[in-house]
């Protein structure tokens, strides 16, 4: 679940820039005639990557955007971050390496800034490695295109701004449902989500609509009777019995509390907007 606050938007990759920008959209309805900062700290070449989200938001009809980008860990201390910040209604996390992100930002005055625009009930989005960060134990390394492989499995500390879920970006594209129920595998109690590019999560309190053209894939291991992730030797294959895995699309909705999808017409399904 999220943490008390505005709204999260997370992002599979490869968010439509150029055509109805459905999810992009979302975002901009948000922060409406606010500031929104665009964090490019994920990326090891930051260069295009503001101009390009610049162009798209602008078409949307919002023009104050700025860019933060943070070279060294250090820079975060420096008042010029602080000033970015001035007036934001949002901050959106582009792709990369999200290792990057935590790394640089995590426990420094950046992260505080970010946290207060969320509890102001400012919106945070992230695409690509700007959504695993969301989580508060993010994937950073796996196979995909194959079954899970024990031991083939790099995690890491988040930014935790969403509890009790791990995510994974660029899903069906990429074949990454092994390496999603590995990460499962490893401790049940968090719900697995993976979302195929050009597909949003957006996310409210104890639940989240979907937005876009793909899927999202919500992998429960509560249920799980049996597992050798513990006892079985690295390189074996995984084995996990009794898993319970939903697929959403465009307009359904799922409950994070109860690990219930809702479809659309519901009563409670449907994106409300802040």
């Amino acid at each position: 679940m999220a943490e008390e606050g505005g709204p999260l938007i997370i992002i599979g990759g490869r968010e439509d820039k150029e055509g109805e920008k459905r999810i992009l959209k979302e975002v901009a309805e948000r922060v409406k005639d606010g500031k929104l900062v665009i964090a490019t700290v994920a990326s090891h070449q930051p260069d295009g990557y503001f101009e390009s989200y610049r162009k798209a938001f602008g078409d949307l009809g919002l023009d104050d955007l700025v860019e933060l980008y943070v070279h060294e860990r250090g820079e975060t201390l420096e008042s010029s971050a602080a000033t970015l910040f001035e007036n934001a209604k949002g901050i959106f996390f582009t792709g990369g390496d999200q290792l990057r992100i935590s790394s640089q930002i995590g426990d420094t005055p950046v992260e505080k800034m970010v946290r207060q625009i969320h509890l102001e009930g400012g919106v945070v989005a992230g695409t690509s490695a700007g959504a695993s960060v969301m989580s508060e134990t993010m994937l950073v390394k796996g196979s995909s295109q194959e079954s899970h492989r024990i031991g083939d499995l790099h995690m890491a500390p988040g930014l935790g701004l969403i509890r009790d879920v791990i995510i994974d970006q660029h899903f069906a594209e990429r074949g990454r449902i092994g390496r999603l129920m590995g990460a499962v595998a490893q401790n049940p109690r968090v719900l697995g989500i993976g979302i195929d590019e050009d597909t949003a999560i957006l996310v409210q309190g104890h639940r989240f609509c979907v937005i876009g053209s793909g899927a999202v894939y919500i992998v429960d291991g509560s249920g799980v009777t049996h597992s050798n992730i513990a006892e079985a030797s690295p390189e074996r294959t995984l084995s996990m019995h009794d898993v319970r895995l939903h697929v959403l699309s465009q307009g359904d909705c799922f409950d994070l509390k109860r690990r219930c999808p809702e479809a659309p017409g519901s009563n409670q399904a449907g994106v409300r907007h802040a």
